[in-house]
């Protein structure tokens, strides 16, 4: 089946369109992954500010969310559309889009809710084809994070090898995958990846600039310990997993809070800024998986085009002797593996087989995931396998 995978994460700023060729071995244990490549479109100026100026902790009205559900919609409809044209040669199946997601309700160490937009209905409508969304709200009601829901990929991808293998997203919000000795295994968002540098690059360069290009501004500042201190205190970092935030949590009024606790001792600027909030995800992370024994671990997302931030990773986890690989070794790309996890889930939903690892999320048992939107044709579903596939192969 050839699939095209939708995904936006926490640092909206584009809509990433991943095609592949999944197929089951004969005996189905084995789900195999031919990738097609990716394209990825930015947000339209006009849809990523009102997409801004929505989110938490800024007030809204339904009126908005409206508009956004429809406008995102649209900008996954347009991705997809390029994605069935330019890699899959108009012959796309079945769509798999994970939305926008505009709110995470966690409290107390559970979950209530979560929110992505972004209507189905639109793409269906520009491709023709069967889309599968709204993954999240399952395994939410069964109990589970919602998040991270790439950790059944990663495990599929991780069994089997030597030692603790982990996985590394690096989004808005870093999360990880690892898979404990005798085939068990945690998952868990670590904290802000790179919401906090955005949120500062975005303030010091007032919008002129989003992120922190090749790391040069954390290179070429100085670490406050103070503010380090102060944020690596914040009470989430303590919470037993499985935990999940967002920008709920980290966003720039949180940072804006932080640098006034600092009261008569000054607050870092500039450069000294973005590197103390570099150190933070780099510290973070690795403490989250030191305890875990992890001894290679593979990253992806947008945080690994940032070598400031990889040298910070690799210099925190050197101790622990956790080789910092690419996901690229893994046969996906550290650019595409989110858009490309998301068609292997979209698969099997379309399949009726589970898309969610328990032990991962804390949902209360395996569930089929999503929604699904007709398109053009008929909606035939096909046969469920007689067993869930167990490993996930990548092709050349």
């Amino acid at each position: 089946m050839r699939v095209v995978g939708l995904m936006s994460g926490t640092s909206y700023d584009a809509v990433d369109a991943a095609a592949a060729d999944l197929s089951l071995s004969a005996d189905g244990g084995t789900l195999r992954l031919a990738p097609l490549g990716m394209v990825s479109a930015p947000y339209p100026e006009e849809v990523r500010g009102a997409l801004a100026a929505a989110l938490p902790p800024a007030a809204t009205t339904l009126a908005d969310v409206c508009r956004l559900d429809t406008r995102i919609g649209q900008v996954f409809a347009a991705a997809a559309a390029r994605a069935d044209r330019e890699l899959c040669a108009g012959r796309a199946e079945l769509v798999a889009s994970h939305g926008q997601t505009v709110f995470h309700w966690a409290q107390d160490g559970r979950v209530h809710g979560t929110l992505q937009l972004g209507e189905p209905a639109w793409i269906a409508e520009r491709t023709g084809c069967p889309v599968v969304s709204g993954f999240r709200p399952r395994d939410v009601a069964a109990g589970g994070q919602g998040a991270p829901l790439v950790s059944l990929v990663d495990l599929m991808l991780l069994r089997g090898r030597p030692g603790v293998p982990a996985a590394l997203n690096i989004g808005g919000i870093a999360n990880v995958t690892v898979v404990r000795p005798g085939g068990g295994a945690v998952a868990f968002d670590t904290g802000p990846g790179n919401a906090l540098i955005d949120a500062a690059v975005r303030e010091l360069t007032g919008g002129r600039l989003g992120y922190d290009r090749d790391g040069l501004l954390a290179a070429a500042g100085r670490v406050d310990g103070g503010l380090l201190g102060r944020l690596a205190a914040d009470p989430y970092y303590r919470l037993a997993p499985p935990r999940t935030t967002g920008k709920e949590l980290f966003h720039a009024g949180y940072l804006r809070e932080h640098l006034a606790a600092g009261g008569g001792r000054g607050a870092p600027t500039g450069e000294d800024l973005v590197a103390t909030l570099t150190l933070l995800t780099a510290r973070t992370v690795a403490e989250a998986l030191r305890p875990l024994g992890a001894t290679e671990v593979f990253a992806s997302g947008g945080g690994v085009r940032n070598p400031t931030l990889m040298g910070m990773l690799r210099a925190e986890l050197g101790p622990s002797g956790a080789a910092v690989r690419g996901s690229e070794e893994l046969g996906l790309p550290a650019a595409a593996k989110e858009a490309y996890a998301f068609a292997v889930l979209g698969y099997l939903t379309l399949h009726g087989l589970p898309g969610n690892a328990p032990d991962c999320t804390g949902a209360g048992g395996p569930r089929v995931l999503g929604s699904l939107t007709p398109g053009r044709r008929p909606l035939r579903l096909p046969e469920r396998p007689q067993r869930e596939p167990y490993a996930l192969a990548v092709s050349g």
